[in-house]
Order: structure tokens, then sequence, then C-alpha cells
């Protein structure tokens, strides 16, 4: 993972300068701190005086890094998909069709999800109160779901040889995977806008597992259009 930059840029776009490598694993045990306690007590149960106490800073330089819950736990969300993808690179996919590899992958990294229901919960309510002082963190998590859905697209799946490790959403920039070149960008868009839908359904209990997995499997179907 590239590191990104120590304080917060408020918003502005600008490119941050790389964090050093003490400032990044200052950044790792805040972010190690924010899941533990999303995962004891969901979003309410993430208080930044806590993460302070619990990752070894001090409330200022806490702030300095995530100036917010709401950035924390953003941040917090594309660190486990970071982690979801790599997973899954790891497993090769069954599915003969692009439709069914995007459906068979995004299942799992739901199933991922689901295995830590709290912090699902946190983080998806973290993304749904994002307003646009978190925008650069709300687009690198909407990047890596679309890594994610294009290395399930190109032949082989993720962990196809050559796939690299990330890719940005097509149309907000480059895009980069084993299937970057598939011409399915709006397909890529709808269905990253889907899951995350879901997840969001699921964390709020409308809708069960079965709903979950029959609504991935429908939306799926579009990159084979």
């Amino acid at each position: 993972m590239t590191a990104r930059a120590m304080p917060d840029d408020g918003g502005s776009g600008a490119c941050p300068a790389p964090l050093t490598e003490r400032q990044e694993e200052r950044r790792r045990r805040i972010l190690r701190a924010g899941a533990e306690l999303a995962a004891r007590g969901g979003f309410d149960g993430v208080q930044m005086r806590e993460v302070a106490e619990l990752s070894g800073v001090a409330l200022g330089t806490l702030y300095r890094y995530f100036p917010s819950k709401v950035h924390l736990l953003v941040a917090t969300m594309r660190d486990r998909l970071e982690r979801v993808h790599e997973s899954l690179r790891g497993r090769p996919l069954r599915g003969e069709t692009a439709a069914e590899r995007v459906a068979e992958t995004l299942i799992r990294a739901f199933h991922a999800f689901r295995g830590e229901p709290r912090l699902a919960d946190a983080v998806v309510r973290a993304l749904t109160f994002a307003d646009r002082s978190v925008s650069a963190e709300v687009e690198r998590v909407s990047s890596r779901t679309a890594a994610i859905i294009l290395d399930a697209v190109g032949p082989g799946g993720p962990g196809a040889e050559g796939a690299p490790a990330v890719a940005r959403v097509p149309g907000s920039g480059p895009a980069s995977g084993s299937g970057a070149g598939c011409g399915c960008g709006s397909a890529v868009r709808v269905i990253g806008h889907a899951w995350h839908a879901v997840l969001v359904a699921w964390v709020s209990g409308r809708a069960s597992v079965a709903e979950v997995e029959a609504d991935i499997v429908t939306v799926s179907r579009l990159i084979d259009t």
C-alpha cells in the first residue's frame, strides 16, 4: 500500500506528501485501534479519545491524521477492502463468465465484512455520513472496489498473472487491472455502487444474506452486456 499524507488537506484535493516510515507506522496503529473499537461497539463505540489512548498517540496528533471519526472509519473501510483484495487474489475463481467471476468475488467480499458485523456497521455508517471534506478517502474506497471488480473481470480473476494490486474507478482517472481494457467503465461504477448499497441494506437489517447475494448476482450481469 502506498503511504498517504499525514495531515488532512482540508478537502482541497491537493496532492499530499508521502508519510515517513515512522508516520506510516503511527497511522497503522491508529487504524488498528479504530477497527478494534468499532468491532467491539460499532460506530458509536469509536470515540477519538479512546482511539488515541489505545493507539498510544496524543489526541492532537490523532486529529492531524484523521480530523474526525468519519475520516478515520472511512480510512478503515479502505484498509479492510485492501485486505479483502489481497485475500481474493490468492483464491482462484470458478466462474466461466466475467459476470460469474464478479459475482463470486463480490459475494466473498461481502462475507468478509459479514464476519465482523459491528465493524461493517461502523464503516458503512461513516461512508453514509461522509461529506466533501472526506471526498479523497471516499474516492480511495471507490477505487479499491473498482480494482476488485476489474481483477475479477480479467481471465483468471483476482491473482491472475500480471494483475496489478489497485485500480481507479473508470471515469475518474486511469484504470488498471486484469480487466482494465474491458471497456466496461460504466458497468464497473454501477456494480461498485450497488455492492456498497447492498452492504448498507444488510447492516441496517433491510436485506437478508440471501437477498444480498441475489442482488450481487443480478447487478454483476451488467459486466457481460
